[in-house]
């Protein structure tokens, strides 16, 4: 089965970490943690990088 990257159904905002989480197989809970905490203690751009892959990153259909 081929593995595609999709924003998810289980979503908080736009499904875009947890779509990240199940393309590689994480915690979806693990993943918006992570991303919160990269966001607001480095020099990471994340609220920038969010919408852009908010954006990209096709939703999924079934």
């Amino acid at each position: 089965m081929e593995k595609k990257l999709t924003r998810s159904n289980d979503r908080v905002l736009a499904g875009v970490c947890a779509g990240l989480a199940e393309y590689f197989d994480f915690d979806p809970v693990l993943v918006r943690v992570a991303y919160a905490f990269l966001t607001f203690f480095t020099a990471f751009s994340g609220v920038l990088l969010y919408f852009v892959l908010w954006i990209v990153m096709p939703e999924r259909k079934f």
